[in-house]
């Protein structure tokens, strides 16, 4: 298993730059936002995919660093209500489908997005609730005329370009947001569909992420966000954990985003690990830094700090006085 970092933390550092720093901190893969939600400070296919010299200037940095890429990360929403926004993050995805054959990486980071209640919606309806019974019927809707559908032609375009791992990361707001979801969305779209496996988002829903690593499974889990939650003891116990206050506001939120170690402790991120392995999972723990207590410098530091400690880098021992 290896250490990585999505470089976006430090989106305003040209990565000649940020590379090294990563690697001094411990790192061995990067993960690289292309578009979407983590921009393309680092990675910006409508530059690199026609100029080529300025492609080649790319990789030569990436492995003039010694660092491996873990995967594009292009979060974004392509089935948004809203056409001009979801033309953008569509045309963002390919772009990173195109950008990842050409570096000749197979697999990419993303959302599944969400889409309105209906075909005249503006804004996305996140459906979490069974009744009353119109909640149903927009699920229903969202699955099977929108998300199903659309995935169903990315993966196609995605396998054409042999890219064929498309993360989903489990995260509010969208239609795949937990175990079940990832689910049921790789049952009706393929084995392309898995998990970018964040427990950052499964915390404060009250899922353990240990146990959602022994339900996916390895063949489900393609790759690893390190980030740790905080649920506020003083906060949650009154509010409970469905929480739209800005993230800006720590103090009165009923959780937030943490670094490594600040949520739980070492042990539980050794666990972690240890499930990971026993699933076969063995790729990368992809560091995402959104601590909004801590700088960026201390927060990443802390977090490759544990991580060094809780990942275990060698291969598994073998040997037949197990058996």
């Amino acid at each position: 298993m290896k250490l990585g970092v999505l470089t976006n933390v430090i989106g305003g550092t040209p990565l000649k730059e940020a590379l090294p720093y990563f690697k001094s901190l411990g790192a061995q893969m990067v993960e690289l936002g292309c578009g979407g939600y983590p921009g393309k400070d680092h990675c910006d296919p409508k530059i690199l995919l026609h100029d080529e010299a300025k492609f080649q200037e790319f990789m030569n940095t990436i492995k003039e660093s010694g660092l491996e890429v873990s995967a594009l990360s292009c979060h974004a929403n392509p089935i948004h209500p809203n056409k001009e926004l979801a033309k953008q993050f569509d045309d963002d995805l390919h772009d990173a489908v195109l950008m990842a054959e050409k570096m000749g990486i197979h697999q990419i980071n993303t959302f599944s997005g969400c889409p309105g209640d209906c075909p005249e919606s503006k804004n996305p309806n996140w459906v979490v609730c069974a009744w009353p019974n119109e909640f149903q019927e927009v699920a229903e809707w969202q699955w099977n005329e929108v998300l199903i559908p659309y995935w169903k032609d990315f993966v196609a375009f995605a396998k054409s370009h042999g890219v064929n791992k498309i993360a989903l990361e489990m995260h509010q707001g969208f239609c795949v947001y937990n175990p079940y979801t990832l689910k049921k969305l790789r049952a009706a779209v393929g084995p392309e569909i898995g998990a970018n496996f964040d427990p950052s988002h499964l915390f404060w829903q009250g899922i353990d992420p240990l146990a959602a690593i022994r339900d996916l499974g390895g063949d489900a889990i393609f790759h690893v966000h390190a980030k740790d939650t905080k649920i506020d003891p003083f906060n949650a116990p009154i509010d409970g954990t469905l929480d739209y206050r800005t993230y800006g506001d720590p103090l009165n939120r009923t959780w937030v985003f943490r670094s490594i170690g600040y949520g739980h402790d070492e042990l539980f991120w050794k666990d972690f690990v240890s499930q990971l392995r026993l699933v076969g999972y063995d790729y990368v723990l992809s560091i995402e830094h959104e601590d909004i207590l801590m700088s960026q410098n201390e927060g990443l530091v802390k977090a490759c700090d544990i991580l060094k400690r809780a990942i275990t880098f060698e291969d598994r021992a073998t040997g037949q006085h197990w058996v």
